[in-house]
C-alpha cells in the first residue's frame, strides 16, 4: 500500500472501527469517510481534533496520514461543489438535531457533585464546570453580534455548527445540575440563532426543528422567557407561509410563558407584535390594534429590556410592523404614514428591503408604476447583495400582485427580474 490514504483506512480498521461506526464517532455520514479515504474530500480543519482523537494519533500524524505523497489535494477536495457542500452540511445539522433531543432527554449526571473520590481522574477531569459554561455563553453573544452585522446570514452558521457540536459534546459529559442548566440554556440560545439563519436562507422545515429543539432545552433550563422566545420564532414560520389559524396556539402557549417570566424582559411586548401580524392574515384590524398596543408598551420599559440575542424587540421596529400589519389588513392610508416612519429610521439593509417592498405594494393598489419600480428596484439589489431568503420571498409575494400593471415595460421587467431571483434561489 504505498498511498497515504490507504494507511488512513488501515489505521482507521486497526482502531476497531468500520466506516460507517467511525462516521458515527467523528460525526459524519458514513459516505463521507469514504470520500476522505479515496482523496475525494478533506476534512474541514474544525473535524481534525475529533478525528485524531478517535484514530489516537495527533494532528500532524492525521495531516500526514490524509495528504498523498506525491501530490496537494486537489482544489475540488478542499472545496466541494457548493450544492454538494451544502447538501452535506443540512446533512450534518440534521444528524445534530437528534442527537441533542435524545441528549435534552437523559436526566443531569449527579455524580459529580457527590462523591468525586469514586470517579476516575478522566472522567472528572473531563466535567463541564461553570466556568466552561460562561465561556460558553460569551462566545454565543459573541455569534449573534457577528449574526446582526453580518450581511450574508449564511457566512455565519459554519461557527455556529461548530459551537453547537461543542455544546452537544459537553451535554454528554458529567456535570452538575446547575450546569447542565446552564448548558440547555445555551443550547436553546444557539439553536435560536441556527433557526434563524436557516430562516433567512428559505430552510423552513431545518428552523423549524431548530426552534423545537430550543424550545425543548428552555424548557429543560427552567427559563419561561427563552422557552417563550423559542415558541414564538416556531410560530412566526407559519405567519410567513401565510397559515395563520396555526400560529395562534403556539403564541397564546408563548403569552402565556411570559407572563411567568421576567417582567423586565420585553418578551410579552414582542410575542404581541408577532401576533399583530397574526391577527392582521386573519383580518381582524381591532384585535390587531389591540396587539399593537401591547407591544408598543415596550416604549415606556426602563432598562435593558433585551439580550442583544435571543431577544432583540427593543420598539425599533415598531413603525415597520406596523405598516406591514396595515398592508396586510388593506388600510393602505395607516400603512403609509407607518412605512414612512420607518424609512427614515436606522434600518438594516434587510428591514429596509422588506419597508421598500410594502411601499410598493401600495403603489401596486394606487396603479403608480413608477412609484413601484423606485421600490422594487432597490428592494432588488438587496437582495442581490444579501442572498436573503426574506427579501426574496417578499417580493415574491408583492410579484403576485403585479398583474394590474402588467401593461407597462418597466414592470414587465421587474416581474422577470423577480422570478429570476426566486429561481436562482431554488436551484
Amino acid at each position: 500500500m504505498g498511498d497515504r490514504r490507504d494507511a488512513f483506512a488501515d489505521r482507521r480498521e486497526q482502531m476497531g472501527y468500520t466506516q460507517e461506526s467511525f462516521g458515527l464517532a467523528v460525526g459524519v455520514e458514513f459516505s463521507t469517510v469514504g470520500r476522505w479515504e479515496r482523496g475525494d474530500l478533506t476534512p474541514h480543519p474544525y473535524r481534525r481534533s475529533r478525528i485524531a482523537k478517535a484514530l489516537n494519533v495527533s494532528l500532524a500524524e492525521l495531516g500526514a496520514l490524509l495528504t498523498p505523497p506525491r501530490q496537494a489535494p486537489t482544489a475540488d477536495a478542499v472545496h466541494p461543489h457548493p450544492a454538494e457542500a451544502d447538501d452535506m452540511k443540512r446533512r450534518d445539522l440534521l444528524r445534530l438535531f437528534s442527537v441533542t433531543g435524545a441528549l435534552l432527554a437523559l436526566p443531569a449526571d449527579e455524580a459529580v457533585a457527590g462523591d468525586v473520590d469514586r470517579l476516575t481522574a478522566a472522567a472528572y477531569t473531563g466535567r463541564v464546570d461553570a466556568a466552561s459554561a460562561a465561556e460558553f455563553a460569551q462566545l454565543n453573544s459573541y455569534l449573534w453580534r457577528v449574526f446582526a452585522l453580518s450581511p450574508t446570514k449564511a457566512q455565519v452558521l459554519p461557527l455556529v455548527r461548530t459551537q453547537l457540536d461543542v455544546l452537544t459534546d459537553s451535554l454528554r459529559r458529567p456535570q452538575t445540575p446547575g450546569v447542565r442548566r446552564q448548558l440547555c440554556e445555551l443550547t436553546a440560545d444557539l439553536y435560536q440563532l441556527a433557526g434563524e439563519i436557516s430562516f433567512d436562507g428559505d430552510r423552513y422545515t431545518e428552523a423549524a426543528h431548530c426552534y423545537t429543539l430550543a424550545a425543548t432545552a428552555g424548557r429543560e433550563a427552567t427559563t419561561s422567557d427563552l422557552w417563550a422566545c423559542a415558541l414564538t420564532r416556531h410560530a412566526f414560520i407559519a405567519v410567513y407561509e401565510r397559515r395563520f389559524a396555526e400560529a395562534i396556539p403556539l403564541l397564546e402557549l408563548a403569552s402565556n410563558l411570559a407572563r411567568r417570566g421576567d417582567p423586565t424582559l420585553s418578551t410579552r411586548q414582542w410575542i404581541a407584535a408577532v401576533q399583530a401580524e397574526t391577527l392582521a392574515g386573519l383580518g381582524d384590524l381591532d384585535a390587531c390594534q389591540r396587539a399593537l398596543d401591547t407591544a408598543a408598551e415596550v416604549q415606556h420599559m426602563k432598562g435593558p429590556v433585551h439580550n442583544g440575542g435571543w431577544l432583540r424587540f427593543d420598539g425599533s421596529r415598531l413603525a415597520e410592523e406596523r405598516g406591514t400589519c396595515y398592508v396586510t389588513l388593506g388600510r393602505y392610508d395607516l400603512a403609509e404614514a407607518a412605512l414612512t416612519d420607518a424609512l427614515a429610521g436606522d434600518l438594516t439593509a434587510r428591514r429596509k428591503a422588506g419597508v421598500l417592498t410594502d411601499l410598493a405594494m401600495i403603489g401596486v393598489h394606487r396603479r403608480d408604476p413608477d412609484r413601484v419600480a423606485t421600490y422594487v428596484n432597490a428592494a432588488l439589489a438587496t437582495a442581490r447583495h444579501t442572498g436573503s431568503g426574506v427579501i426574496a420571498r417578499k417580493l415574491r409575494g408583492l410579484q403576485l400582485n403585479l398583474a394590474p400593471l402588467l401593461t407597462h415595460q418597466q414592470i414587465q421587467q421587474l416581474d422577470v427580474e423577480i422570478t429570476e431571483l426566486v429561481g436562482n434561489r431554488a436551484t
